[in-house]
């Protein structure tokens, strides 16, 4: 009994840390995604470098030995395959909300999708409906980061466009990956593997629906600064490598935690995104849209809150069941229901 008791607090705090790298990842790689779309204006370009830097760089840290993904097949890319098409198009619809607008847009796009996950949980996935408090501090994340947005006029019938379909595809997107880690069998740095080598295969079908390839073909022929200059190619470097860093603490902490514990961490921790904003575009909410964002983050402690008890709870039964789980899936999908998810994700 003592190595249980001794085993739940280092589960405890290995989730924490997933959650954290995750929050900062997702805070800093919306911002760096700006900026490299402003200096790189070529959007699929940009994700397909960072789904290649993804791919090669678990396949090359695998084969050194740094770590241990599953290998690739045929039979489990099949399977895999609905679920990288969700993600390729949540972040195709990502990057150009972001190259169409401005953080505080995708901020209150991205704010909607706690809400419409907990009702997608408790319909498709059969979840236990959220409690009133929890509805409650979803409600006021909505309610804070709408109010923040709404005092920015800067929209566009083309930035709403994008906005809506990428509300549509991350909703999706945060349900049915979560359903894929629970199920099908693939230990983290698999599905980072797997997610980016598939998304990577698929670019170019998305470049010339686009046109975009024609565009790139006319820079390379003309010599173009934007794909030279020294500026965008550290843009994209950066981004890449924090695409590399968020696939591997955005899968692991969804393996950990419920799919709406893990959108209120990306939502709640805007914050750090906002402040960068404010510091570095001039396009941005005054103070009321501050204080709306002030509302935010209170709703993401409140949510924290109303999912602590049950955690607290759970917490002793849980390690006993990490000790008799037969796979990761089965641990990480019985954490979910006993909710000690929520216990650790309020960062």
């Amino acid at each position: 009994m003592a190595s249980i008791r001794f085993d739940a607090p280092k589960q405890h705090y290995a989730t924490s840390s997933l959650v954290i790298g995750y929050a900062l990842c997702s805070s800093l790689l919306a911002v760096i995604n700006k900026f490299a779309i402003t200096k790189f204006n070529y959007p699929g370009l940009l994700t397909a470098l960072q789904y290649l830097t993804s791919a090669l760089g678990v396949w090359v840290l695998g084969k050194l030995g740094f770590l241990h993904h599953d290998p690739f097949t045929l039979d489990t890319a099949k399977k895999f395959l609905p679920a990288a098409v969700v993600f390729y198009l949540a972040i195709f619809t990502n990057t150009n909300l972001l190259r169409h607008a401005n953080v505080d847009t995708f901020i209150v796009f991205r704010s909607l999708t706690p809400l419409l996950v907990a009702i997608a949980d408790t319909a498709f996935r059969k979840q236990p409906c959220p409690s009133k408090l929890t509805f409650v501090s979803l409600l006021i994340i909505l309610g804070g980061a709408v109010g923040y947005v709404a005092t920015d006029s800067g929209f566009t019938l083309t930035a709403y466009s994008w906005a809506f379909a990428y509300l549509v595809t991350i909703t999706t997107e945060m349900v049915y990956i979560k359903h894929m880690v629970t199920n099908l069998g693939l230990n983290t740095w698999g599905f980072v593997f797997y997610n980016n080598l598939l998304s990577l295969m698929m670019s170019p079908v998305f470049w010339i629906i686009t046109g975009e390839y024609s565009d790139v073909f006319t820079a390379v022929g003309s010599n173009s600064e934007n794909l030279f200059d020294l500026v965008a190619f550290s843009a994209v470097s950066l981004s890449c490598v924090f695409g590399l860093l968020i696939s591997f603490f955005g899968f692991a902490a969804r393996k950990a935690i419920s799919a709406t514990a893990f959108t209120v961490t990306g939502v709640v921790n805007k914050f750090l995104t906002v402040a960068i904003n404010v510091l570095i575009w001039d396009k941005h909410a005054g103070p009321i849209g501050l204080l709306c964002l002030l509302l935010t983050l209170a709703g993401g402690v409140l949510y924290q809150q109303s999912v602590t008890g049950a955690g607290n709870v759970s917490s002793q039964s849980t390690a006993s069941k990490q000790i008799d789980s037969e796979t990761d899936e089965d641990y990480a999908d019985d954490n979910e229901e006993k909710g000690l998810s929520g216990k650790i994700s309020g960062v």
